[in-house]
């Protein structure tokens, strides 16, 4: 399962090296009383110690606890003493903003031409060869939002024989704390252990906007059709778009280590955000890893909201 590389649309952007689920970081966040009837995403420790993510609006702050209200898909009481991070996040404000996970999600084929799609009712099975030598696990897992049209149970089976017949571990992408996920778990399905994401979304006029006219000197820009890829520094700063109707998604934003903070994943984004506006793009949208905090507040600054959170499921054996 190695070979599995996450895909993200701002791995490698800021350095994250504290630990994982570390208890060292517990009850750093500014939570409190005052977040009650707000749109929250909390991350905290579970039993086992690693740390899992949770969005939806705070309905109660007590002596040892919070309660959070899943979007729908629930209520959550997390322990105080298993906050790890926390923030208001902004309601869903646009019509755009409340369209569903999957149809935002349906958005990403427009990021592999390559990839083969296996329908299963609303679910996808998607497959895909190898880039740049590593295995994409979002082009190579099944989309399992929606109705698959069939008992789950059958819906489980097919996806984990059309993977063993390709010679690939089973993977399933689904939303975060769904009713999908909980089924597919009860069967067997457990966490992939990486690549848990927040969707981001914002509209591509506001973000120019936010940006002030910043942008790069002397990019690099490759344009193939709906796609478009910029470099800055000969490589030092890259990215890329996709444009799939007037869904503009940005993925693969990468800086070397050497050359963070530096205003270079400021200036690629500017480019491709520009460039989204010129081909009548209305809604930007990306994938950011859960626990990536620094990355988050570069896109929240940018005007990007959580849309819902996604997470990777293997069927192991």
């Amino acid at each position: 399962m190695g070979a599995y590389a996450v895909h993200s649309s701002i791995r490698g952007v800021v350095d994250t090296t504290e630990p994982h689920g570390a208890e060292t970081n517990v009850g750093r966040h500014g939570l409190g009383p005052h977040v009650v009837g707000q749109r929250i995403v909390v991350r905290h420790l579970l039993p086992d110690g690693s740390a899992t993510d949770v969005l939806g609006t705070c309905t109660a702050w007590g002596a040892d606890s919070l309660t959070v209200d899943r979007d729908g898909h629930g209520v959550v009481v997390v322990p105080l003493s298993a906050v790890v991070t926390g923030k208001p996040v902004p309601p869903r404000a646009s019509v755009r903003a409340r369209v569903s996970a999957r149809e935002v999600e349906l958005h990403s084929f427009a990021d592999w031409p390559q990839v083969t799609r296996e329908p299963l009712g609303e679910w996808i099975v998607r497959s895909a060869p190898p880039m740049g030598g590593r295995l994409l696990k979002r082009a190579n897992s099944a989309l399992a939002m929606g109705d698959p049209g069939v008992p789950l149970d059958e819906a489980s089976a097919r996806v984990r024989a059309s993977y063993e017949g390709l010679g690939r571990t089973p993977l399933a992408q689904v939303e975060r704390d769904g009713d999908v996920e909980q089924g597919l778990r009860e069967l067997g399905w457990e966490p992939f252990g990486v690549g848990d994401s927040a969707t981001m979304l914002t509209g591509v006029a506001g973000a120019v906007r936010a940006l002030g006219g910043r942008g790069a000197d002397d990019p690099e820009v490759v344009e193939q059709g709906d796609r478009l890829t910029v470099r800055l520094r000969g490589g030092a700063a890259s990215g890329e778009a996709s444009l799939d109707g007037d869904w503009l998604c940005l993925h693969s934003l990468h800086v070397e280590a050497e050359h963070r903070r530096q205003g270079l994943a400021t200036g690629v984004i500017a480019e491709l955000l520009d460039w989204g506006a010129s081909r009548g793009a209305r809604t930007a949208w990306l994938h950011v890893e859960s626990d990536n905090e620094a990355g988050t507040a570069l896109y929240d600054g940018l005007g990007f909201r959580t849309h819902h959170l996604n997470r990777y499921l293997v069927m192991r054996g």
